[in-house]
């Protein structure tokens, strides 16, 4: 059986929510918090869009700075990850819809709306059926929303509709199919965008139709780490100096950065680094950093490990 670790960072917030209400109407608190944490691992973008950022450990002291302002600037961020990373169009809550550029929280109920009494949308032109949604909302959005498995595989990709003459124009030039050049990294390699430069089109948008190109789909992480837990250790006083913290020493990674060094919770503090302590956290660590740790000392009686 395959170990994963998720975060359950604001996990009880979403359950007592009016979102999990209407989502999981008939479920108590904990089933709707444990289907949230489950569902995270699938797609955490599109779980976590439900709860307020501030809930989910955004940083220190966020409670003493200007709410409004925070909760502007974490809108910022939230709407710019999920453009960046889009969404799929046929299974896309109306929560998630709703940060994608040209799309506000009524448009995106009115793609919910279509998708029951129409299906699944088929290509991105069906998107100019959804009802109010008109010429300026297609050319803001239809860049962010993704279709798998369409005729055109351009669909589910983040090059715009008013870009697809440019790839298959590309294509035809390569003598292949617009799907084969997705796949094929070598014959993108082999395009010479600057032929496709136009006083309409300039070199950044074709590089970024490239860049596209080779990573078309959703999801922009790499495999899913199975964590190896030691079934050794199941208490502190199973912890004894010198010990690694997973299996075969294997790094454990950064996943909250603290203003200052000597950070204590209740498996400890870490402290001997091999870094300038002349240096911010910040400027040595970068969340999601992959670190090797092990046991220095353990003191049973504050129940913490060094």
């Amino acid at each position: 059986m395959d170990i994963f670790v998720v975060s359950e960072a604001g996990a009880s917030i979403y359950s007592a929510s009016d979102v999990a209400r209407e989502e999981f109407p008939d479920l108590d608190l904990t089933v709707r918090g444990a289907i949230s944490i489950g569902r995270r691992l699938m797609d955490p973008l599109a779980e976590l869009v439900k709860i307020d950022p501030k809930s989910i450990g955004v940083g220190q002291y966020q409670h003493d700075v200007d709410q409004t302002k925070l909760k502007e600037s974490l809108d910022q961020v939230v709407i710019s990850a999920v453009n960046q990373v889009g969404v799929n169009l046929n299974t896309a809550s109306k929560h998630l819809l709703q940060y994608i550029s040209g799309i506000g929280p009524k448009m995106a109920e009115n793609i919910i709306l279509y998708r029951k009494e129409n299906g699944k949308f088929q290509s991105r032109k069906d998107l100019m059926q959804v009802k109010g949604l008109g010429a300026k909302a297609f050319e803001q959005s239809a860049g962010f929303l993704r279709i798998p498995n369409t005729a055109n595989p351009l669909d589910n990709s983040a090059v715009h509709p008013e870009s697809y003459y440019i790839v298959n124009k590309m294509a035809k030039d390569v003598n292949e199919s617009v799907e084969a050049l997705i796949k094929n990294n070598i014959t993108r390699q082999q395009i010479d965008i600057k032929k496709y430069v136009t006083d309409k089109v300039g070199l950044p948008t074709l590089q970024d139709i490239l860049k596209e190109l080779a990573k078309p789909g959703l999801d922009p992480r790499g495999q899913a780490e199975v964590f190896a837990f030691d079934d050794s250790v199941r208490e502190i006083s199973d912890l004894k100096p010198g010990c690694g913290c997973r299996h075969r020493d294997e790094p454990r990674q950064i996943r909250r950065i603290r203003g200052y060094w000597h950070q204590r919770k209740w498996l400890g503090t870490f402290r001997k680094l091999p870094i300038d302590l002349s240096k911010t956290l910040r400027e040595v660590l970068k969340l999601g950093q992959k670190v090797t740790v092990r046991v220095v000392e353990v003191d049973i009686e504050r129940k913490t490990r060094n």
